[in-house]
């Protein structure tokens, strides 16, 4: 076994951007929580443009916090997260007491069966990036979608790439792809309505 398989995932992640830069958040030892590495989130931001001043975002499988704090660092106006396990989600609040995150709304829920229930057109940003083994990409595709803003986004973590006619049934085109290993990360873009003359 080499030492690389031997440390596993990283027992803490750090935000990189916005007023909480270099902050570290603690990761749980826990089956399936996989925090988003840094140097994704760091491409991520950079898509999106760094500065989400205003934005409301949806962080649906919340886990370590790393994207949902990540987007509240660089100016979300409001940021949601939901974490179905309690004891991430106890966490999830006392870091948001330790930030003085007042924009943070940490909420102990299953993700889908809540977007399922949320009204439509809440969110400029929903970040989807479940436990792989879940496999609940696709019904979260779908349960994301309608929450979306015309021309919000949409990120997804997953094990495999997703293109246009994968996501386009939920009204999403591909707006950027990438990998870092066995990770595929996706901007997905909910389409605008046609104008009408």
């Amino acid at each position: 076994m080499t030492a690389a398989a031997r440390r596993g995932p990283p027992r803490e992640v750090r935000i990189i951007g916005g007023q909480w830069k270099r902050t570290k958040l603690p990761v749980a030892d826990l089956p399936g929580l996989r925090p988003t590495p840094d140097r994704v989130r760091e491409t991520l931001f950079n898509w999106l443009g760094q500065d989400l001043d205003g934005w409301r975002c949806l962080d649906a499988f919340a886990g370590s916090g790393a994207l949902g704090f990540e987007a509240a660092s660089r100016g979300a106006a409001q940021v949601v997260m939901l974490e179905r396990e309690r004891s991430l989600a106890q966490g999830l609040n006392a870091i948001k007491a330790k930030l003085k995150a007042e924009m943070v709304r940490i909420e102990a829920a299953d993700g889908l069966a809540w977007m399922r229930r949320a009204s439509q057109g809440s969110f400029e940003l929903v970040f989807i990036d479940p436990p792989f083994d879940a496999n609940v990409f696709e019904a979260a595709i779908q349960a994301a979608s309608p929450l979306l803003v015309e021309g919000g986004f949409l990120y997804l973590e997953a094990d495999r790439p997703f293109d246009d006619a994968t996501v386009s049934g939920a009204g999403l085109k591909v707006h950027r792809h990438a990998r870092a290993g066995a990770v595929h990360f996706h901007l997905l873009q909910r389409n605008t309505a046609p104008r009408t003359v």
